[in-house]
Parts: C-alpha cells; structure tokens; sequence
C-alpha cells in the first residue's frame, strides 16, 4: 500500500511540470545571391520558455574555427517576453536576423544560429540547439573574349590546315556554359579526345588540286610596272633585274615621281574543301582563390577559306547571374593588302628611310584583319639593305639609304590562314646636294694637291737643268 502512494502522487502531478521545455531552430532556405546583391539571413526558433541569447557565427577554414557575427544577450534587455502564468505552458516564436547590405565574394560559406533558454526546472541551466546554412553568391562573368590559338601563322597554299578559336572567360561563380555560333546558328560541336589530332581525326579527305589553269584568281597587275621597252617587270627574285641606277659610275639623276608605285595581289588556296566540316570543342577550367572561375573553350576544325572567310564566329555564354547571354564575336577574314607609306616621302642619299604599314586597302565589313596577319618585307631581285632576305614586321628601316637603291621595289607580304596579299612599292631616292657638295670639295681638294705636285716636279726638274 506504501508503495502505491508514490504512483498516485505522480499521476495526480500536472503533466507540464515534467517537461524541462523544448527548443527548436530553423534558418529559412536561401537561393544562390549575386555579388552586390542586399542579402537578410533569417533563424526562426520555437520555444516556451525564456530566452537566454542568440548568436550567430560565421563558419571559416572548413569548418575549423568560427567567426561571431552577431550577439543578443536577453539578461541585458528589458524587451523579452514574460509569462503571466508561469505553469502555464505557452509557446512563443521567435526571429532573428543578420542582413549583408552588400554580398562579397568572401561572404560565401556556412553561417549558424545559436539559441539559448533557460531551463523551465532551472534558471541555472540553459538549453541550447543551432541551425545553419549556406551562403552561395555568385559572381557574373567579367569578361570575355576569342582569339585565335596560332598567331602570325603563314598562309599554305596547297595544303588544308587546322584552324582553331579560343573564347576565355574570366570572373564567373560558379562556371558558365560556353558555347560557339557560326553566322547566329548554334555550332554543333564533337568533343575533343586527347590524341584525336594525331591519329588523324581532323584530317581532312584527301582531294585533287584544282588545275592552275583555272586560278583566275590573281589581280590584273598595275601597268605602271611595265619598263620602257614595254616588258613587266620581274617581282620573283630569279632572274637578272633591271637597274635603276642608271650608268655605273654615275650620279642617280633626280625624278619628278613622289609617291610610290603600288602594285597588289592576292593568293587564294588551290584546294578543295568539304563545305560542312566536323567542329571538335574542348574546354578548361581554372579556379581563382576568390572561388572565380576562369573558363578557356576551344573549338577547332579544318579551315576552308573559300567559305570560312568572312563567316561570324560568336561565343556565348549563359551564366546564373547574367539576365542574358554575354557574347563576343569575330568575323573571319583575309587581308586585303596593306597600305604602305614612307618616311621621309623625299628620300635623299644618305637619309633613313621608314617603310611602314597604315593599314589595309579595303577595309572588311565591320571588322579588322582577323587573325591577325604576319607581315613579311622583302626586295625584289635582291637582299635587303642589312643583307638578310626577309624582315618580319610592320615597319621596315632602310638606314642610311645609297644611291644604288635608286628604283628597288620592295614587296610587303600580309598573311594569315585565310590568305595572302602583298603590295610592292617602289623607292626613289633622289641626290642629296649636301653629300654631292661634299664629294665635290673633296674632289677638288685631291685636284689640287695633285697640281701641286707637278709645280713641286717642274720645279725641281728645271733646277736640275741650270
């Protein structure tokens, strides 16, 4: 019977007063933020009992040390809720929140939510729960941009060759899409398998040459280049030249002529191409200490300048953060001949003569040169001043020009795997009236020491008479 009486007394008991209280916090889900965006973290906590404090950390270093953010402590604020019946049990919601005015990339990571109560059996006691989350901001692109892989590569007349587009972008979080269009048409594209280029994957069918009876291609060239006796003027270096310095031992004759003579060619391939050829698309990705991406995609396929040129190439890119694709685009195209000119426009003997060039003769559609071209120098019929055969460059330097330059033609080659142009031009060097004078007192001086020497000798023979 004894035993019976503490069973009684605790079912009698008010069931309340066996619970020590409860806790629970959640932190409301957060999509992915956009650097620069007003970010508000919000932990929403359940509760009946007393708060004690809310704190918030920021987690770093993996997970290893934790960074506090943001304290209340409710023992030093008047403002918490008080119960008007203390066993009654009543359940309050509560919130907090922390608010970023602006996202960082440096924001990204885990963030936590404290909560403390007291214990409804006692004040000394505190229970605790937490609740986390993680913060995503992206970053948009910053930039973008296509290049072609080889620069300054030479154009091949007889043989297809591989041409490839790089598009990097440089700034996304997370990673973009990048894709590649052809004249607004999305490109369909085969992946790149390592050592597909050397087993011969991307190259082309072998087909015949087209005759070179039917390459009319090439431009009329300039009458101007026609000699006196009416016969063209070689531009190969085979063969003897004719020369423009007139009779050896002579002195050039000066000229009326002030601007040079300007002939231009082009060069176009002798081969034949599949007019759908297969688009092989690799890409890279390399990532910054900022959690930025930097994202390098190649596409790469074998060039038909007959088609390609002129064609738009555009890589696109799709990225969380962007409301619409970020493009850049190039349009393929050859050169059209360069534009030369020449300093000092009336070259003297003796002077340094600048061969450089401006420019191109018919600009493309909206676009330059692309890739951009290897410019070549050469003489015709002859080496160049320094006595190498070819100077790569968009300026030649012709120091301390002779008279034999007189009449050289010098050819500038422009070129790129789309195709060659060149432009000879003509030099004129004129007589320079300050080195003839000067070859004229020296001259004269030789004449008259050579007077001097018959006196001293007609002297001396007509004392050895008397």
């Amino acid at each position: 019977m004894t035993g019976a009486l503490p069973l009684l007394l605790l079912l009698c008991a008010d069931p309340w007063e066996l619970l020590a209280g409860y806790l629970t916090v959640t932190i409301e889900p957060l999509p992915p933020v956009v650097v620069g965006d007003t970010v508000t973290l919000k932990c929403n906590f359940r509760t009946d009992g007393n708060l004690r404090e809310i704190v918030w950390f920021r987690v770093t270093d993996g997970g290893s040390s934790k960074q506090k953010i943001f304290t209340y402590d409710a023992m030093y604020n008047a403002n918490f809720s008080h119960m008007e019946d203390f066993r009654r049990r009543e359940d309050l919601v509560y919130q907090s929140t922390v608010r970023l005015p602006e996202a960082h990339m440096e924001d990204s990571g885990p963030y936590e939510c404290h909560v403390g109560i007291y214990d409804r059996s006692s004040r000394e006691k505190v229970v605790l729960a937490s609740g986390s989350i993680t913060l995503n901001v992206m970053s948009p692109p910053r930039s973008i941009s296509v290049v072609a892989a080889d620069t300054l590569t030479r154009f091949n007349r007889y043989e297809a060759q591989n041409f490839s587009l790089v598009c990097v972008v440089t700034g996304g979080k997370p990673a973009p899409e990048v894709y590649f269009k052809r004249d607004g048409e999305l490109i369909q594209v085969v992946p790149f398998a390592r050592g597909a280029q050397s087993r011969g994957l991307m190259a082309p069918e072998p087909r015949p040459l087209i005759s070179r009876d039917l390459d009319d291609t090439k431009l009329q060239r300039s009458l101007s280049l026609l000699d006196q006796a009416g016969e063209p003027v070689r531009l190969d270096l085979e063969g003897p030249q004719p020369s423009y310095t007139g009779v050896p031992g002579l002195e050039p004759s000066p000229t009326t002529e002030m601007i040079p003579e300007t002939v231009v060619s082009r060069e176009f391939p002798r081969w034949v191409h599949s007019s759908d050829p297969l688009y092989y698309f690799n890409h890279s990705s390399t990532q910054y200490s900022d959690g930025t991406m930097e994202v390098s995609a190649m596409l790469t396929w074998s060039l038909n300048p007959q088609l390609d040129n002129d064609a738009l190439f555009s890589c696109e890119v799709k990225h969380p953060a962007l409301s619409m694709p970020m493009q850049a685009e190039v349009t393929l195209a050859a050169p059209k001949g360069p534009k030369l000119s020449m300093t000092p426009r009336r070259a003297k003997v003796g002077d340094t003569v600048r061969l450089k060039v401006e420019g191109f003769q018919i600009g493309t559609k909206g676009n330059d040169v692309f890739p951009e071209p290897l410019f070549t120098w050469t003489r015709v019929g002859g080496l160049l001043l320094d006595g190498s055969a070819e100077h790569n460059g968009k300026e030649l330097i012709l120091e301390r020009v002779p008279a034999e330059l007189n009449g050289s033609m010098f050819r500038c080659t422009a070129q790129n795997p789309l195709g060659s142009t060149n432009t000879h031009t003509r030099l004129i060097v004129f007589e320079n009236p300050r080195i003839k004078k000067r070859i004229q007192d020296l001259t004269d001086a030789a004449h008259g020491r050579v007077q001097l020497g018959w006196s001293v000798l007609l002297i001396t023979v007509t004392l050895g008479f008397t």
